[in-house]
């Protein structure tokens, strides 16, 4: 199955139409910039615009096409939103700068160092803000049984997975790698490849372990440990957070249920928060108008991937050190999300 099969594959399998693929991965933003005043969170001309998600078989994706969907289907609707395949995280958020995508799924950490002009924006603050923050991501390491890894510092020289290049699996994997004292240049034989790819290394034994951060259930996660049941096992990272927190006290200890992948016992790691993010110049009124989509349609989303069951306005406006774009304010506002 190739990888255009595995994505209509995975949207058909979350029940949702695939009206929100079409025309994928061009330019769509043909959003006006913000003119200030007063925000009466109506769009009234016909916009078109992109949103940057993530790996084909991962969340963000699945969460993205749903959105897209319901924002260009609902009723007089004249925003029509189309969603892309991407590298995630660092490469999204260097496309909506540049004006490819009008909205950007990203980690927390990674949008931190953004607007903060560290990392791998390091001197350069970027122009973002944020929408809302959405779901959790949870850092998910496995490893092959037989290749040796009882630990991150047993990486030493293995063939591992950190992720798509300029994704935010691939900071939280190297930032991993260095607190275990490893130089992911230098002491593993890093494979930077996208989900799929990773999930096909894992089966065939090309790969001994992987990191990915995603929600729960990742349909590339679920197949893997489907399919090769029994020859591969999570790790516990938590050991390493103390170490995570010193770059970034936004990284929290969590745990996997058992019952996400039929686990024999719930798994504990790392989690971060994800947001939605868009320019700081994006037209408030659509800003709103997103914000308020996300929200009004959260049960369709819950439909294409059970991790939109964590969006909750109890949480939207925590995205600090992100702003939080007038926009969206004004949409939480309404929406009587606690400030």
């Amino acid at each position: 199955m190739n990888r255009a099969t595995r994505a209509l594959a995975a949207v058909a399998a979350a029940g949702i139409g695939l009206s929100g693929l079409v025309g994928c991965g061009g330019r769509q933003d043909a959003a006006s910039t913000d003119a200030g005043g007063e925000i009466t969170c109506e769009v009234g001309t016909e916009t078109r615009i992109g949103i940057a998600t993530g790996n084909a078989i991962g969340v963000y994706f699945a969460l993205g096409n749903a959105y897209a969907e319901q924002v260009s289907n609902a009723p007089d609707s004249k925003v029509k939103v189309t969603a892309a395949e991407t590298g995630a995280s660092v490469q999204n958020i260097q496309q909506l700068v540049a004006g490819t995508y009008a909205v950007a799924f990203s980690l927390a950490d990674t949008a931190a160092d953004a607007v903060q002009g560290t990392g791998s924006f390091e001197g350069q603050k970027q122009p973002v803000q944020a929408l809302a923050r959405i779901h959790t991501n949870y850092t998910q390491v496995i490893v092959r049984n037989g290749a040796g890894i009882a630990s991150v510092a047993d990486m030493r020289g293995k063939r591992i997975s950190t992720g798509s290049p300029k994704s935010g699996t691939e900071v939280i994997a190297n930032r991993l790698l260095q607190a275990a004292g490893l130089d992911p240049a230098k002491d593993i034989q890093a494979q930077r490849l996208d989900l799929t790819k990773t999930v096909d290394g894992m089966k065939d034994g090309s790969i001994d372990a992987l990191f990915w951060s995603g929600g729960l259930p990742t349909p590339g996660i679920t197949d893997l440990l489907t399919t090769a049941r029994g020859q591969v096992s999570f790790l516990d990272i938590t050991p390493l957070l103390a170490e995570l927190k010193k770059i970034n006290p936004v990284y929290e200890e969590g745990s996997v249920p058992a019952a996400t992948y039929g686990t024999p016992a719930d798994v504990r790691t790392i989690v971060v928060p994800n947001v939605l993010l868009v320019k700081d110049d994006l037209d408030a009124n659509l800003v709103c108008v997103l914000t308020r989509a996300l929200f009004e349609h959260k049960p369709r989303l819950e439909q294409a991937n059970a991790a939109a069951k964590e969006i909750s306005l109890e949480t939207a406006r925590k995205t600090e050190p992100v702003t939080l774009h007038r926009g969206a304010a004004q949409a939480l506002d309404e929406l009587n999300a606690p400030k």
